[in-house]
């Protein structure tokens, strides 16, 4: 199963520096038609039926739905758009999805105006901010709950084993800093290990062969390896309580600066995500097998990751609907299942803190540069969620 590549960090960051934003006539009215000018004498002329006027259609027209393009890479949390699109839970608007692997690839591609949606995980706003990129997240969507794994090849017992030695992340993403909380929890620097930027494929075969003394892997990779090397161990998992406390390991959705201007239409991209959860939560086996037809994925693995009966907590990740999003994003009130009421901003902190360390961006940026809360806001303002 093919899911995320990422662009090292540099490369990454030039390539979005080189984006830049992009800044019928109707027909007159048929003439009528024109009425014969003989007539016909009266003895012999048929005297004309009364003509019924013209009917009025009882509604307007329906509008033409307002096209959204969204990307997403090949991973089953992201996969409830494919129902929102089948299930056409948003009438007004048409969703254009599209696969882009590189999560970095669609946000240069929003920078330019190409792309108005993506799902991704959360850790990117700092960077967008530190580089000036115009795009913002608009919605916390699912943390990790058990999907994401440490994983000690065999013969390393503890976190110190590790020192010098390689480590496998994604460079750039969640998993290098979720290696970096783990290894200074358990008493050695982020910056005494190695770590070797590879994919969830090329992950799996260096910890196989040797390559690597430890990574982190989501699912079904991390079975994969456990597979492989019966020995190896599970050092720990996304639904350790750390992890449940600062909801470090999520997804969110993105949205660009000049998408968000169309702000009725931006609400009800965010409402189709939703309703496309919560049509999912209501018909589980239907929504994950559309969600592996749209990912090509075996539903299996769907199920794998998001679960099989439609409950947030049976899966390898915790699907937020409407209500617990806008809890974590502190719009409504009520503690979310992870973190507390507004802890978007906690979270914020949390991550450009560790960019800083990593060297990712020279500063820190408030929460405001990166975070847009306008949509959500719109619709609960009409009572959605509520």
């Amino acid at each position: 199963m093919k899911l995320i590549h990422c662009l090292k960090h540099g490369a990454a960051l030039m390539a979005l520096a080189a984006f830049s934003l992009l800044v019928s006539c109707s027909e007159g009215p048929a003439s009528l038609e024109e009425r014969g000018a003989d007539e016909t004498p009266a003895e012999t002329a048929p005297v004309p039926e009364p003509s019924e006027p013209e009917s009025k259609p009882d509604k307007k027209p329906a509008k033409t739905p307002t096209k959204v393009s969204v990307s997403l890479f090949s991973w089953p949390g992201y996969g409830f758009w494919f129902i929102a699109k089948e299930k056409n839970l948003v009438p007004q608007i048409e969703l254009d999805i599209q696969i882009i692997e590189d999560p970095y690839e669609s946000f240069g591609l929003m920078a330019a105006g190409q792309l108005d949606v993506t799902s991704s995980t959360v850790e990117y706003g700092p960077i967008a901010a530190e580089e000036g990129v115009p795009v913002k997240m608009v919605a916390y969507t699912n943390p990790s709950y058990g999907t994401d794994k440490i994983i000690l090849a065999p013969g390393i017992e503890s976190a110190k084993d590790l020192i010098g030695k390689e480590v496998a992340v994604l460079e750039g993403g969640l998993t290098q800093i979720y290696m970096g909380i783990w290894l200074e929890e358990n008493g050695v620097a982020f910056d005494e290990v190695k770590y070797t930027n590879l994919i969830m494929d090329d992950a799996v075969a260096a910890m196989v062969s040797g390559k690597v003394a430890a990574g982190e892997f989501w699912e079904p990779f991390g079975s994969n390896v456990l597979k492989a090397l019966p020995e190896a161990t599970v050092a720990t998992t996304s639904k350790d309580p750390y992890f449940q406390e600062t909801a470090l390991l999520a997804d969110g959705m993105y949205m660009s600066e000049a998408f968000m201007k169309k702000k009725k239409i931006a609400a009800l991209t965010i409402k189709a995500y939703f309703e496309a959860v919560k049509f999912w939560e209501e018909n589980p086996a239907e929504g994950s097998a559309i969600i592996a037809k749209g990912l090509q994925f075996p539903v299996e693995d769907v199920e794998l990751v998001i679960g099989a009966s439609g409950a947030s907590e049976d899966g390898g990740i915790f699907p937020f609907n409407f209500t617990e999003s806008a809890q974590f994003m502190g719009l409504i009130e009520g503690t979310p299942p992870f973190g507390e009421n507004g802890h978007i901003s906690a979270h914020w902190k949390m991550t450009n803190d560790w960019w800083i360390k990593f060297g990712m961006v020279k500063e820190s940026h408030p929460v405001e540069s990166g975070i847009e809360t306008g949509p959500m806001k719109s619709l609960i303002e009409k009572g959605y969620g509520q």
